[in-house]
């Protein structure tokens, strides 16, 4: 080969290779573009409010002062002067609820514009006690007869915490020990049966302290249970302390229904309302406007002094 012919070889070489490397450079950049996560339309987001907070107020006083503030979607709790059953963890008689006075609960939203979005029951599914189990979900079949007369269908718990003070701290907590996993995976079930009679769907709550103690628990026992009437409401104060926001959408996105929106600062045991804790609004507003959008973000650990100010905090997430 020539001098000429070898120099012309060589140019030719390196541009080819060049070239090929533009190439790729072009297509990695094009792949990653594609790769990129869609932006959020947070215009289809729903926000809605907890009536826990609420109790002095009658709920004929409390549908008009939320919906003056713009608050059209509520998670019903029956924590009101007028409808006061709230027991945490616990149960109580709701005999008094009859039909009509259900009715007349539902339609003081109605009647305001505000939709009763679901249910809060919250009473104890871990209970060790066989008989306080079915006690508790004979109480939480009542709360879905209510919601029937009431035209909500959606319900909302946690797992529940047992202590017991009588006796000493156990090596491992109860909701840890091996039987549980599987009692509690019955007991779920034997909800799901009975919320198929009222057309019902029951949303669990995970809290990092408790049987559900992180997305990825949550989602191994929503497959397992491997019901459509057993689903997940994610409030992400509550598993920052264990799980990146990331990590809970993407464990736990198709299952999520409903969101909490409340806050919490990090390695504290105590919730706050949202905008004084340690959630990121801006990342969790986008992740369940792309994620879940068809699922409210209920304003928690609220009342009448304060949940204007996390309306405006979760606003601006939303706007951002």
């Amino acid at each position: 080969m020539s001098t000429q012919a070898e120099a012309f070889s060589k140019v030719s070489r390196r541009e080819a290779l060049s070239l090929a490397a533009g190439a790729a450079c072009a297509a990695t950049a094009a792949s990653a573009r594609a790769a990129e996560p869609k932006p959020a339309d947070k215009s289809k987001l729903t926000v809605g409010i907890a009536t826990l907070g609420f109790s002095a107020m009658t709920n004929a006083e409390l549908a008009p002062e939320l919906a003056r503030n713009g608050l059209k979607t509520v998670q019903l709790f029956l924590a009101q002067k007028d409808s006061n059953f709230w027991r945490y963890n616990s149960r109580n008689d709701v005999s008094s609820m009859t039909a009509e006075r259900c009715k007349a609960i539902a339609d003081a939203y109605r009647s305001a514009g505000v939709t009763v979005h679901s249910i809060g029951v919250y009473t104890n599914l871990i209970h060790p006690d066989e008989a306080e189990r079915k006690a508790n979900l004979d109480y939480f079949e009542a709360m879905m007869a209510i919601g029937a007369h009431m035209g909500v269908r959606t319900f909302i718990s946690e797992a529940g915490h047992y202590v017991d003070d009588k006796k000493p701290e156990p090596h491992v907590p109860l909701h840890f020990q091996d039987a549980v996993w599987p009692q509690m995976v019955d007991t779920a079930r034997e909800l799901a049966k009975r919320a198929d009679k009222y057309d019902a769907k029951v949303l669990l709550e995970p809290f990092f302290r408790g049987f559900l103690c992180s997305a990825k628990r949550v989602r191994t026992f929503l497959q397992e249970v491997n019901s459509p009437r057993i689903r997940a409401l994610l409030d992400p104060a509550n598993l920052i302390e264990v799980n990146d926001l990331e990590e809970m959408f993407a464990q736990l996105g198709p299952w999520i229904d409903c969101f909490h929106a409340k806050d919490r600062k990090l390695h504290t045991d105590r919730g706050v309302a949202a905008g004084q804790g340690d959630v990121d609004y801006n990342k969790f507003v986008a992740l369940a406007a792309r994620t879940a959008p068809h699922a409210p973000l209920v304003l928690e650990y609220v009342g009448p002094a304060n949940y204007k100010a996390s309306l405006a905090h979760l606003r601006k997430a939303m706007d951002a």
